[in-house]
Order: structure tokens, then sequence, then C-alpha cells
């Protein structure tokens, strides 16, 4: 387990954006509906929006494009279904909600994702303030607290390292090595995943690794891999974080309405 002693102190980030007309905040969600998980992806080669809205019993998936949207629900299990997990009433607004959130963040694409990435970027070189180039408008002040990461060394073994995703649940990883300096890594030496149940990594060795020609230990590769999964898997980055107070402010759901 990475020393959690290292991890950098949080930052706080605040961020100007011009995010339209936030006509979502302008419906009320039903009481048990009022505190979603929200997300959103711009999928800029399909120019199609991507609304995730998630509760402990449910979740409504949204898609939105210049043609129109299309949605589904998930249970509490998981599963995909037509049928909402909610009554017909509170999924009429849920779905007038999330609509109207999708249609505010489609229309502000792709400027809007543009200056997020911008935004953290700036974050990323240590500024703490972002404000984007615009027109006259009303703005909007986001402010968000980024979690610092934990401090980890660069690969002090042998040759060279990479991640590489691989297919499976819980957001599997594998670490490829290659003993030659400069060659592309190749050899899977560990695996990393997140534990369903506890949310924290779980590393594995590889079977038959020739761990002096790797140049560390196996406990120190996989502490190493712990550190990395955390930092580039688990803890969010300031991207992800500004995208979801955008959707919160743009939804109502914060205290600055």
């Amino acid at each position: 387990m990475p020393d959690e002693t290292l991890r950098l102190p949080n930052t706080i980030f605040q961020a100007v954006f011009d995010l339209g007309d936030k006509r979502a905040a302008k419906i009320a969600l039903p009481p048990r509906l009022r505190e979603p998980e929200i997300f959103a992806e711009w999928q800029d080669d399909e120019n199609v929006v991507s609304l995730y809205v998630g509760f402990d019993d449910g979740q409504l998936h949204l898609d939105l494009g210049a043609n129109g949207g299309e949605h589904h629900f998930h249970g509490a299990n998981g599963d995909a279904s037509e049928n909402s997990p909610w009554n017909e009433p509170d999924t009429a607004v849920l779905l007038s909600w999330s609509s109207a959130l999708a249609a505010n963040f489609f229309e502000r694409m792709p400027e809007l994702m543009e200056d997020i990435e911008e935004a953290a970027a700036w974050h990323e070189e240590g500024y703490p303030l972002y404000v984007c180039e615009t027109e006259p408008a009303k703005l909007d002040l986001i402010e968000v607290e980024i979690e610092g990461e934990i401090l980890t060394l660069p690969w002090l073994g042998s040759g060279g390292v990479s991640q590489d995703h691989v297919d499976g649940e819980n957001h599997p990883i594998a670490l490829l090595w290659n003993p030659v300096d400069g060659a592309t890594p190749d050899r899977t030496i560990a695996r990393a995943w997140l534990d369903p149940v506890s949310g924290e990594p779980v590393t594995s060795a590889e079977q038959g690794v020739d761990w002096p020609a790797v140049g560390l230990e196996r406990d120190e590769v996989l502490s190493w891999l712990e550190g990395i999964y955390l930092n580039h898997h688990i803890t969010p980055d300031a991207e992800i974080e500004l995208v979801h107070a955008v959707l919160e402010r743009m939804g109502g759901l914060d205290r600055e309405q």
C-alpha cells in the first residue's frame, strides 16, 4: 500500500465558464432524486453527449446528438433495462431534467469542453484561476477541490514500462515491461484492478517473471503499480472535477444558484 503521508495537499481551483442558459436548474427534482451522481462525456467523433445520472437504486443513461436522443435505465444490480427503477411521476421529472441538462451541455460543445481542458492544463501548471475567452455574456465562477496525488518515484527497474488497459470488469490494467531501454514494453509482469467492494486498487504479479532481470523485487513493483493506479485511475483529476462541477451548476445541484 502506498504511503498516504506522501500524498500532496489538496488544492482549490477556480474557473470561469460560459455555461449557457442552465435551463435544467429551473426544474425541481423529486425529493428522493435530488442528490444524483452525474457525469457527461463529449464524443467529438460522433458529436454526441452521453449523460450519466446515478443513484443507489438505479441509473439513467442518456445520449443526445443533433438528430435527437435516446435513453435507458440500469437497476440497482447494474443490469440495463428499458424500464425505470422509479415510479412514473418521478421518472417523468427526472427525464425532463436530464434532457434539459444534456441539451444545455450539448449546445455548449465543443467550446465548453475545450475550455475545461484548458483550465485543467492551467491547474497542472500551478495557476489558481482560469477565465475563458468569450464575448460579453453571463459567466459562472466554478470552484473545485482537487485531491493531491501520491508522490511516486519514476520507474527504477531495468528497461522501460507502460500501462495497458485490458478488457474486463473493475477497470483492469496490465503493466508491460521490456528489458531494453527505448524498446516498446511488451511483456506483462503485473496487473491492477479496482476492488468493487472496497473501492481500493488490487495488484497481482504474473507467474514466471524473472524479477532479478526486472531490476526490482516483486513487492516493490506491486507497490509502485498501486501508486500509479491510484493517481491515474482512481483519484479524480482537475478535468473530471470541473466537468462534474459544471454539470452540478447547470443542473441546479450546487448552492450557487
